[in-house]
C-alpha cells in the first residue's frame, strides 16, 4: 500500500512538472510598413560658405528645400544655434514636387572664423537635418 501511495504521488508530482515546463509563447516580429507616399525632404545643399565678410554686414544663404515625395512636407521645427543667425522659412506644407526656402541671416558681428548650425525637422524623417554655414568675418575697409 506504502508503494502504491508513493507512486501516485511520484506520478501527480511528475505531471506537475511537466505542466509547469510549458514553451513560453514567443513574440512575433512586427513588421514597419514603409509609406510609399510619404514625403521625401530634400536639400540643395547642406552647407553656405560665406567665404570673408566685412564685420557688420549681415549675409544670407538660402537653402531650398524640395519635396519629392506624393504628401505634402511640413517644416515643423527650424532653429539657428545661436542667436546670431536669424531665420525665415513657410509654415505652409511643401506640396509634391514643390520647393520652399529655408533663409539664414548671419549678422556678422564678431571678427574670425565661424561655424553656425541650423537644426531642420520636418515630416519625411524623424532625424533632424543640420544646415551649416560657415565663413570669415574681417575688418571693414
Amino acid at each position: 500500500m506504502k508503494n502504491l501511495l508513493l507512486l501516485v504521488v511520484v506520478f501527480v508530482l511528475g505531471l506537475c512538472q511537466a505542466n509547469a515546463q510549458t514553451v513560453a509563447p514567443v513574440a512575433t516580429e512586427t513588421k514597419v510598413v514603409a509609406n510609399l507616399n510619404a514625403p521625401k525632404a530634400k536639400f540643395d545643399k547642406t552647407v553656405s560658405d560665406f567665404g570673408e565678410i566685412e564685420q557688420g554686414t549681415p549675409k544670407e544663404a538660402q537653402f531650398v528645400l524640395s519635396n519629392e515625395g506624393k504628401e505634402p512636407l511640413i517644416i515643423s521645427s527650424a532653429k539657428a544655434g545661436c542667436g546670431c543667425t536669424n531665420l525665415k522659412f513657410s509654415q505652409d506644407p511643401i506640396l509634391p514636387g514643390k520647393s520652399s526656402v529655408i533663409a539664414a541671416t548671419y549678422n556678422a558681428a564678431a571678427m574670425g572664423d565661424f561655424t553656425k548650425s541650423i537644426t531642420v525637422i520636418t515630416n519625411a524623417d524623424p532625424n533632424p537635418v543640420l544646415l551649416m554655414i560657415k565663413g570669415k568675418v574681417v575688418e571693414k575697409k
